[in-house]
């Protein structure tokens, strides 16, 4: 085609069609689309892996929470009416009815199911021979019938049982009769009713074959002999089966039988969201419609079900509720660093095509048309990475819930696609002054949010027990931490330009131009951006407050378990036992001890006030100036000792005390004695009152504290020892070597027999007769600290700080790739004028590193502020594992060890993108034009 002036203009093919626009600049840029998806995919994974991460810890956590309770705690056990008439049959078909009733509600666990008849009555055993504690105390014989007793048990003699005439016929186990002197073929005497004597005979020993087996939980003592009674009257007590054919002989042992059916719940399938509609069946089965369809269902209108569980559940949601906050603090500032981080993505997209856009709109490019083509662009590169991450979170870490995730993963992925083309939408086809008058009724209004949300929290308090979350409390801390970084950023201009003036007066350059430009933007004026500066302060003041509540649990814990155990070690004995004056002696000797003394606690003492009534109180006798040493140790009534200087006397003349608060409003009305057990009487006179004492971990007891001389003076048998504590790095296992040193552990007659009876059992304590019993802080703190709860709660804090901090690295260098361009065209022009590379070097990083460095203490002074300002409002009793009164306080150090590493990390950062990209920035820019 040739137009009149002759010039030939080409012929448009047919054919011929526009490149895509989306093709076209994801081929212009492949590297700014990678880096894109990249940055979207990471932001997706943590959004849907946290919620995950949250939703698994807390489902473990309250696993582990019940199977450590144990199976007898977790059931659900039915009851009913024996009946003569009845058969095991029976038994089995309403066990049937039962788990086909309950199981579709509640997921129930075979291991420990049992059912079976046990008798209402045990009998005594008066056959001659038979091991006897006392002359009236019989060994006592319970029977049972047990459904699947031979899949658990082996015979060891004789024969299982069967039904026939005579006396029932019954198995025990073989370490029952070693104890009690039973022998196969006894018929044992179980007294006489109304209707003559009670036999039965053995015909069968067996042996379990796994003693720990939740079967045997609740079913008297199937495995070996037991002791039971009181202290002054303890005999042996054993379990008998019988044959599921022989139950009328069976009730007619006990007079009347139980018919039991022990479901335990599957505590492995218990799910932390579905606590309150687990708690609601349960309890629908105790009292409620679920009991009423029980019983018509098994035809039997005595049925009941009892059951511990809903408490167990209930305890379980109040540790989770307690915890909560404190987890979801670490997830939520990470959520706030990524959002600036997406922000500053887009705003570095922006300044990089902004002469692209506004080329468009002068073309004739309408607005919508512009936005959606680069609303194309990001989903091409966005939604691919998101839908990738959200899966990736999906398989690695699974749970049975996702909705949170997938709306965690959908908002992220929003934020990720829509941030470029909101950010460009700002533009205008011509620059226009920025709007400081917008900018500070934003900053204004974020701060005054702020302060409401920080009212509102202190006027709170503490979250009451069973409350649920608490989102305000969630978000104070990263309110704070914005509005942090929003007065650090119109401050940190006027300290850095003042900064750069005091250097301009030096002779190096360097300072001057990296400290001038930090207080300056691209565009020169004094408003460098905030986003960087955001990201930075809300890492650093995120990980200070999850640092300082670590910290803080670790104290408290520590206390809580010095304050159970009086001290830092104690050894303690029963009240008719006495610790040796050797052993005292000795165990002050071991290395490590910084305080020690023996102590004489009596538990059953009586206080009598003035006006003659009596109060049970503990009282204690103590050497004055060690015990007041321990007990400033511990922060647990701290006294002046000379306070306790008695003067010797005869036995009317009083004694100074130290009184339980409890007690003191009972001074008033005259002067006090205390009475011991055996009669004699101390009268005291009061030397102070205090709220607690090392000797006792309940600070509930009332007690009275007497110094040991004085007190031994008027009563004697006040001169004994039955409790030492002590302070100081002590070994708990040489403590223990010097109690068997010292014969402490070759308990002789009654104590010898029940510690023997509680070591087959699993139940002594290191070797030690029952009633003795050797304590360290030191382990009681490991095992407060043994639980996944705690430990979920702890890791989550660690995980977000890792997330926030790379988060605010990425901020930073986001920073210096946004700046590059002017930078570098300095740099170049600089370098024509004979700057150094190192210098170069140097001046990049005196023009960022003001920043980071504002940033980290900004950080850390927000996070000590967030502290101080809310930390009353956390309960740390779930986090500690015992409750304590302990609250949140500012403390540097734990917050300056993250601040600083998390500083170091990105300066480090700064300094390797500078050597890497630095000269090789400078150099292309001085090369421009060669190939022109």
């Amino acid at each position: 085609m040739t137009t009149e002036a002759g010039t030939t203009v080409p012929t448009p093919r047919a054919d011929h069609r526009p490149a895509p626009w989306v093709r076209t600049r994801l081929r212009a840029t492949p590297l700014a689309a990678l880096l894109m998806a990249a940055l979207a995919f990471v932001t997706v994974f943590l959004a849907a892996a946290f919620p995950r991460l949250s939703d698994r810890s807390t489902d473990s956590a309250l696993r582990e929470f019940t199977r450590r309770i144990g199976v007898n705690a977790t059931s659900l056990e039915a009851v009913a009416q024996a009946a003569p008439t009845e058969a095991a049959a029976d038994l089995r078909a309403t066990r049937d009815r039962l788990v086909g009733e309950i199981g579709p509600n509640l997921r129930l666990s075979q291991d420990g199911q049992v059912h079976g008849i046990r008798v209402k009555q045990d009998r005594g055993m008066w056959n001659k021979g038979y091991a006897r504690l006392s002359e009236d105390s019989p060994p006592v014989l319970g029977l049972l019938y047990l459904n699947g007793l031979t899949e658990h048990a082996a015979l060891t003699a004789g024969s299982w049982p069967a039904a026939g005439a005579g006396p029932v016929q019954i198995a025990v186990s073989a370490e029952s009769a070693a104890t009690i002197g039973i022998k196969l073929g006894d018929v044992v005497d179980g007294g006489n009713l109304g209707t003559g004597p009670i036999t039965a005979t053995v015909v069968g020993l067996y042996r379990v074959d796994d003693p720990q087996d939740p079967l045997w939980e609740n079913l008297g003592c199937p495995v070996r002999a037991c002791l039971d009674g009181t202290p002054s009257k303890l005999h042996w007590r054993t379990t008998g089966f019988v044959a599921g054919d022989a139950l009328p002989q069976l009730l007619s042992w006990g007079g009347g039988g139980q018919d039991f059916w022990r479901l335990p719940v599957d505590t492995g399938a218990l799910r932390a969201d579905q606590l309150d509609r687990t708690r609601d069946t349960v309890a629908s089965y105790l009292a409620g419609r679920g009991a009423g369809t029980l019983a018509r269902v098994t035809n039997r209108a005595d049925l009941h079900v009892v059951s511990q569980l809903p408490d167990v559940l209930q305890r379980a949601r109040a540790r989770q509720q307690a915890v909560a906050p404190l987890s979801a603090i670490g997830p939520v500032g990470v959520a706030g660093v990524a959002t600036v981080v997406l922000c500053l993505a887009a705003a570095l997209s922006a300044d990089r095509r902004t002469g692209e856009i506004r080329l468009l709109r002068a073309r004739g490019g309408s607005r919508g048309g512009v936005l959606l083509r680069l609303l194309g662009e990001g989903a091409v590169t966005v939604l691919p990475a998101a839908a990738l991450a959200t899966a990736l979170a999906l398989v690695l870490l699974p749970t049975p819930r996702w909705g949170n995730a997938v709306l965690a993963a959908l908002a992220a992925t929003l934020l990720a696609l829509l941030a470029f083309p909101a950010r460009a939408a700002l533009l205008r086809s011509r620059p226009r002054a920025a709007g400081g008058r917008r900018r500070l009724v934003g900053e204004l209004a974020v701060l005054a949010v702020t302060a409401a949300a920080v009212a509102e929290v202190r006027r709170r308090g503490v979250a009451a027990s069973g409350a649920d979350l608490d989102p305000l409390l969630v978000l104070a801390p990263l309110l704070l931490a914005l509005s942090g970084g929003l007065v650090l950023a119109r401050v940190q201009p006027l300290l850095v330009g003042r900064f750069a003036a005091l250097a301009g007066r030096g002779r190096g350059l360097i300072g001057f131009l990296g400290l001038a430009r930090a207080a300056r933007d691209n565009s020169g004026r004094r408003r460098p951006s905030v986003l960087p500066l955001l990201a930075l302060l809300i890492a650093v003041s995120t990980t200070g407050f999850g640092a300082t509540v670590l910290d803080t649990v670790d104290h408290a814990r520590t206390r809580a378990a010095r304050l159970a155990t009086g001290g830092d070690a104690a050894v303690t004995v029963p009240i008719y036992a006495t610790l040796p004056e050797a052993f005292t002696k000795a165990a002050g000797e071991l290395p490590g001890v910084d305080a020690a003394t023996g102590l004489w606690v009596e538990p059953t003492a009586l206080f009598i006030g003035g006006d003659g009534d009596t109060t049970k109180a503990v009282l204690v006798v103590a050497e004055p100036t060690a015990y007041a040493e321990i007990a400033r140790s511990l922060g647990a009534g701290a006294f002046d000792p000379a306070k306790l200087a008695g003067t010797p006397g005869g036995p009317d003349t009083p004694v100074p005390a130290l009184f339980s608060r409890d007690l003191a409003k009972r001074l008033a009305t005259g002067p006090a004695r205390v009475r011991t057990p055996n009669g004699g009487q101390l009268r005291t006179t009061v030397a102070g009152t205090i709220a607690r004492t090392p000797a006792l971990p309940d600070p509930g007891q009332p007690f009275v504290v007497v110094p040991a001389g004085p007190a031994a003076e008027r009563l004697p048998e006040l001169k004994r020892t039955n409790k030492w504590i002590a302070t100081g790095d002590i070994d708990p296992g040489q403590l223990r070597g010097l109690v068997a040193e010292h014969g402490l552990t070759a308990a002789t007659g009654m104590a010898k027999l029940i510690g023997d009876v509680a070591q087959a059992a699993g139940k002594s304590s290191d070797g030690l007769p029952p009633g003795y019993a050797v304590h360290s802080s030191r382990e009681a703190a490991a095992a407060l600290a043994d639980d996944p709860l705690q430990r979920a709660a702890g890791s989550m804090f660690w995980y977000a700080g890792l997330a926030g901090g790379g988060f605010a690295l990425l901020a930073v260098l986001l920073t210096l790739l946004r700046a590059a361009p002017d930078r570098t065209a300095l740099l170049a022009r600089l370098r024509t004028m004979g700057l150094r590379p190192r210098q170069g070097l140097a001046l990049i990083v005196a023009e960022t590193l003001p920043q980071t460095l504002a940033a980290a203490v900004g950080g850390g002074l927000v996070a000590l502020a967030a502290v101080a300002l809310i930390g009353s409002a956390f309960d740390l009793s779930a986090l500690v594992g015992a409750k304590v009164a302990e609250t949140l306080e500012p403390v540097v150090t734990p917050v300056l060890l993250p601040t600083a590493g998390l500083a170091l990390v990105v300066c480090l950062g700064v300094l390797l993108e500078t050597a890497i990209s630095g000269r090789r920035q400078i150099a292309t820019e001085l090369r421009a034009g060669e190939q022109a």
